[in-house]
């Protein structure tokens, strides 16, 4: 099968404007992005609405593809994106890797990779969540698998419940799973799940995979031993910028 990454990148955020363009290592955050990505796939695109992130990919060699500023998901951004670069190159399946990952893993492109087969629609990460802390935090949404690795339920809450056990406990009594947040797509599936009605459950948890489970699409998933550092806020960089400094000692 022949894949690509789109990398959806928007200027405009109300937490950090223009952070794709933010500098992590005399590099633009979206640099190393694209940088990690290329190291596991040929085909590597980043799909923006914005001149200055569409030149900043230019100038230092990357490949790069305008599209609607109207968008309200990632997913949507790569769909555009995809419609566009189908009119020039082959590709079976869409990798979607978020701008503010500058720390994404070769490895982690080929956990998704590994997940297609013929009959894959959807394919994501998931990792094995090793405290109580991040078990009972909503904002690291809980995946459950059944025995083939496919995605039953996302949530997030610590799902199952574990009934008659302390809940400090859970996470060593039972292999609980985190989501980690990537996906790659067929290409005919992307197109498919976003023309999709937002439904009850995406509602309820504020998670669009919801959706399409919702809509009887399968999501294969993989495990990862990387942790995902997503950079949402100014202070996030600060962070990361440590991170960055300590691998290099």
């Amino acid at each position: 099968m022949d894949f690509v990454a789109i990398i959806p990148a928007r200027y405009e955020s109300s937490r950090f404007p223009g952070k794709p363009l933010a500098i992590l290592g005399n590099k633009p955050m979206i640099q190393l992005v694209v940088e990690n990505i290329s190291k596991a796939l040929d085909h590597v695109w980043v799909a923006t609405d914005d001149a200055r992130i569409f030149d900043a990919v230019k100038n230092f060699g990357g490949n790069a593809v305008m599209t609607s500023k109207e968008h309200q998901s990632g997913t949507d951004r790569c769909a555009e994106a995809a419609r566009i670069l189908a009119r020039e190159i082959h590709f079976d399946v869409v990798v979607n890797v978020q701008g503010d990952e500058p720390f994404i893993q070769p490895e982690q492109i080929e956990c998704l990779k590994s997940c297609f087969s013929d009959n894959t629609e959807i394919a994501t990460l998931i990792k094995k969540i090793e405290t109580s802390d991040e078990l009972f935090n909503p904002n690291r949404p809980k995946v459950v698998v059944d025995d083939f690795f496919n995605a039953l339920y996302f949530s997030r809450s610590p799902v199952p419940y574990l009934r008659g056990e302390e809940e400090q406990k859970w996470h060593v009594l039972f292999k609980y799973w985190a989501h980690i947040g990537m996906y790659a797509y067929k290409a005919d599936v992307l197109q498919k799940i976003t023309i999709l009605s937002q439904g009850k459950l995406e509602k309820a948890e504020s998670l669009e995979q919801l959706r399409w489970l919702e809509n009887g699409f399968k999501i294969k998933v993989a495990e990862t031993a990387h942790q995902s550092i997503g950079i949402d806020t100014p202070e996030d960089l600060q962070t990361a910028l440590s991170f960055l400094n300590s691998t290099k000692r």
